[in-house]
């Protein structure tokens, strides 16, 4: 997609303010007021095709603990994402979401939770694991198959209570993956490729989406089609030169509105506000006209909508 530099804006809307160069102070709030300008530009639509992403794999966290402390190991207090089925035991094995050498698992006997531990996974797709040291063990009388069913965990140290949370939800963030933004929609499979994929609905908060009423109690990931999180315009430095001549990167989608709406504001601070509504109407069509293009391309796909019917199955 085509870009333009910061550094052609910010001249840009130096020759609409008709001066050859702004003062250092003034340089500074017009660099603010056009990234108040981009974040208003950004959420005007979810699926601006620069920052949408379609069906993209991520894990499903499916526990939470808590409760551990120096006793055991605060390791173990965190999120973990189902791997598979043990091959001693058969049993779910559990991995750490952000320290992946905490593994929960159960080789038949009890569930216990180990630090420095690993899992391999087998040609049959389960998952042998080596233990590491152990944290907690469970102490129930009566074994459970599910660990979140279990009463009470005996700890290797100390009086420690751990708890352990069923979860089903999806962070804004994952390892090697762009971070989210905001969530459009989640399916099981792969979307917007083939075949038609079950569609989850879902909440989000400020852990990210939490799906309700999973498939499957072994479904490990699923596929989220959503809008990246906003990055503003960082430029180095603070004189009026590192401005304009900044090679930072500006969509071109963008560019118009920025410049006029940036330079608006400016009048606005500068007590002209006739000028500034004058200004302010050229950025809104410039920013319509865009806003047009992504409603024509919306109105001719479904990645933002649903519909099915008996004449019409749409793969989504």
């Amino acid at each position: 997609m085509q870009t333009r530099t910061y550094g052609d804006l910010f001249k840009l809307i130096q020759s609409l303010a008709g001066v050859g160069s702004f003062a250092p102070t003034e340089a500074d709030d017009i660099a603010n007021l056009i990234n108040r300008r981009f974040l208003q530009a950004f959420n005007e639509s979810p699926i601006w095709p620069r920052y949408f992403v379609s069906s993209g794999k991520r894990d499903i966290l499916s526990l939470q603990l808590s409760g551990a402390t120096a006793s055991t190991s605060t390791t173990v207090n965190q999120n973990y994402k189902l791997l598979g089925a043990n091959t001693t035991g058969g049993l779910n094995v559990y991995q750490g979401a952000t320290t992946n050498t905490v593994i929960i698992y159960n080789t038949g006997t009890a569930w216990r939770v180990d630090t420095a531990a690993s899992a391999t996974e087998q040609a049959s797709g389960t998952f042998t694991v080596s233990a590491g040291t152990q944290q907690f063990i469970e102490a129930d009388v009566n074994k459970k198959d599910n660990i979140t069913e279990v009463v009470t965990f005996t700890p290797r140290a100390g009086t420690d209570s751990l708890l352990v949370e069923g979860k089903n939800f999806i962070p804004y963030a994952q390892t090697g993956r762009t971070t989210i933004g905001s969530f459009n929609r989640i399916f099981r499979k792969q979307a917007f490729l083939n075949n038609s994929a079950h569609e989850y609905e879902f909440f989000v908060d400020f852990t990210g989406a939490n799906i309700l009423n999973v498939v499957s109690t072994t479904d490990n990931a699923a596929f989220i089609t959503y809008k990246q999180e906003f990055t503003p315009f960082n430029v180095t430095g603070t004189a009026v030169s590192d401005f304009t001549g900044s090679t930072v990167e500006v969509p071109a989608e963008f560019f118009a509105y920025i410049a006029h709406a940036s330079y608006a504001d400016f009048l606005r601070m500068d007590g002209q506000t006739d000028k500034a509504f004058a200004e302010e109407n050229t950025a809104s069509v410039a920013l319509a006209l865009e806003l047009e293009k992504v409603d024509i391309i919306s109105n001719n796909n479904t990645v933002n909508k649903r519909f099915s019917t008996y004449v019409n199955r749409q793969s989504r």
